[in-house]
This record gives C-alpha cells, structure tokens and sequence, in this order.
C-alpha cells in the first residue's frame, strides 16, 4: 500500500531544498500521514492512512 492518504489523495510532493548559497538540491516531501482505523459501511474496522488535515475535519465533523 503506498503512502497516500485514503480521503483526498495526498501523496509525496517533489521540491529543492535551497542553501544559503542559493544551491538546490533535489527532495521528495512526504504527507504528514497517519494510520487510523476507520470504520466501514458494512461495520468492520480498516485501518488506512489519512493525512491529519482530513484527519482534523472527521474530528470536527463529530
């Protein structure tokens, strides 16, 4: 299973880390992802990866 959150699709973002002397060098960011187990349709227990912005909004809609 790949590190992508399960509601909205968040996945890994490419980017530079930049230095002081303005060098870059290449970086991959990963999505603050979590595992949580949620809780199905037909009543069992998923354990799958949210990301905590949508992590944030379940709580919130609660």
């Amino acid at each position: 299973m790949s590190k992508v959150c399960s509601i909205c699709g968040k996945g890994k973002q490419s980017g530079n880390l930049v230095s002081h002397s303005n060098r870059k060098t290449p970086v991959l960011f990963e999505a603050n992802l979590q595992k949580v187990k949620v809780k199905q349709e037909n009543g069992t227990m998923k354990s799958q990866y949210v990301c905590t912005r949508c992590l944030k909004k379940l709580k919130q809609a609660d």
